[in-house]
């Protein structure tokens, strides 16, 4: 496929985003259905599709219109690229601009803050509220893309020699400081999954933050650690790599966990996933990590479509959701044991003010430790804090 054709496949598959279908399955189908696209025309277009929904509101004011046609010629003109070198109407090029479409228009740097920044507006206020003076530097970081990290399994090598090893498989990396364990690939990340240092257990994809609110966990030597919202059980295997303590995995949705199992023994650690009543009937746990469902606001860069479909109401639902998990996971907490809570949110409703209603509810418990991190850190936004139970 030509540049121009790319982008034509792109800017009919924003198309069908904006009329409701998410990007992931038009593009798997896309894929599907148009074989003789190489594995590069398939990376360009993924790629376009997701620029286009970080800098929806930037890329629509440049081009014009929120259309696919408008949000590819906005992003053309962003990135100083003349749209008549695209926009030919030859072979599988979009159609030649109409006159309308050459009018000048705004300049990036003329937009509106919110516009030019890409904020979603229905949370604007809160983004502003809980970011203070960083809020356009984390906003401008939300609309490029997200660097990709690697987890060094530290039970079978360290970062170093690691780092070594993937050159040796042409993917270059870096060390990063949010975690002694990340490694920041540099060049090669397509070939991260088909490398044999993936396939052994060396590594795990795993964001720098994150692995930074995994550090945060207190492990004792022979503890019972339970993951309550484990999800695809990163942050489990995270600290099951630190040994020491014995691992246990839980989700209100069971299957979110399904290959858990084969990536802990591929990384050679033991995790018990608990369902049902065996979870009451493993408890009391002596750290409980709680990784809530939140806005995913701090990982936008990686989900973008969020960014603009998340409402106040959500956000309502979502807090609701966050102090009944909380509650519930307390009392799985042994005496003197420790309740961890973590979100991948930049918004202080979802972070602090849930720690403060926690601690205002179960008096005598304590705020042992905190951490903000936003994408300007590095890695993407995360809150964690960790609370003792009293003995």
């Amino acid at each position: 496929m030509t540049p121009a054709a790319r982008i034509a496949a792109a800017a009919e598959l924003l198309d069908a985003w904006r009329a409701g279908a998410p990007a992931e399955k038009l593009l798997t189908t896309w894929a599907r259905q148009n074989r003789f696209a190489g594995s590069k025309d398939r990376a360009a277009i993924r790629d376009h599709v997701y620029d286009a929904i970080r800098c929806l509101r930037s890329f629509a004011a440049l081009g014009g219109a929120a259309t696919g046609r408008g949000l590819m010629l906005g992003m053309l003109r962003a990135a100083g690229t003349d749209p008549d070198t695209v926009f030919t109407g030859l072979g599988h090029a979009p159609a030649p601009l109409v006159p309308e479409e050459r009018a000048p228009g705004p300049a990036l740097a003329d937009l509106a803050e919110p516009v030019a920044c890409d904020c979603p507006e229905a949370l604007e206020g809160l983004l502003r509220e809980s970011l203070g003076a960083d809020f356009r530097p984390v906003m401008e970081r939300l609309r490029q893309r997200a660097p990709v990290f690697l987890r060094v399994n530290i039970r079978l090598g360290d970062p170093a020699s690691v780092a070594v090893r993937l050159a040796g498989e042409g993917i270059e990396t870096r060390a990063h400081a949010l975690s002694p364990t990340a490694l920041e690939v540099v060049a090669g990340a397509r070939r991260v999954h088909l490398s044999r240092a993936f396939a052994e257990g060396l590594v795990e994809l795993q964001d720098a933050a994150s692995q930074a609110v995994a550090d945060m966990m207190p492990l004792a030597e022979g503890a019972r650690v339970l993951d309550y919202c484990a999800g695809g059980g990163g942050k489990t295997l995270a600290m099951a790599a630190r040994g020491g303590a014995r691992h246990f995995a839980h989700d209100a949705a069971p299957q979110r966990m399904r290959d858990l199992p084969a990536r802990a023994e591929r990384a050679g650690v033991a995790v018990q996933c608990l369902g049902g009543t065996a979870l009451g009937e493993a408890a009391p746990f002596d750290l409980v990590l709680c990784d809530v469902p939140c806005s995913g606001s701090g990982a936008w860069r990686r989900s973008p479509e969020a960014k603009w479909r998340t409402t106040p109401a959500d956000l309502d639902r979502l807090t609701a959701l966050q102090e009944e998990i909380l509650d519930r996971a307390a009392g799985l907490v042994a005496p003197g044991g420790h309740l961890a809570y973590a979100t991948c949110s930049l918004l202080a409703a979802e972070n602090g003010a849930r720690i403060g209603r926690f601690l205002d509810a179960f008096p005598g418990w304590v705020l042992r430790s905190e951490r903000r991190l936003t994408p300007l850190d590095g890695g993407d936004g995360f809150y964690a804090a960790v609370m003792r139970r009293p003995g």
